[in-house]
């Protein structure tokens, strides 16, 4: 899906949002990494496990009402796409099912 659907400001909406949940996950409650935290304890793939992303409900990027945006781990977000369409390539899906599901 081409990026030019998400408004300018979509990474201080983002964030906000991130924020506002205090960086964890709305469906498994896992405390997810901020911008500025480098955990070098942790390998490539388990920093993605812990990052913490904004979903759409309706899928639709454009729609930014809060009541259609919630924030969600990587797993719990590749979840949510898994059997229905929307804006996911086939590498994160990938990345999905390498690791355990939150």
């Amino acid at each position: 899906m081409s990026q030019d659907v998400y408004p300018p400001n979509w990474k201080q909406i983002a964030i906000a949002l991130k924020d506002a949940c205090n960086w964890r996950c709305t469906r498994c409650d896992r405390l997810c990494l901020r911008p500025e935290e480098k955990a070098p304890h942790l390998t490539l793939s388990q920093r993605k496990a812990y990052t913490l992303q904004v979903h759409h409900w309706n899928r639709d990027p454009s729609d930014n009402r809060l009541e259609n945006l919630v924030c969600l781990c990587s797993g719990c977000h590749l979840y949510y796409h898994r059997f229905g369409r929307g804006n996911v390539s086939p590498g994160q899906l990938s990345l999905f099912d390498e690791r355990k599901v939150c």
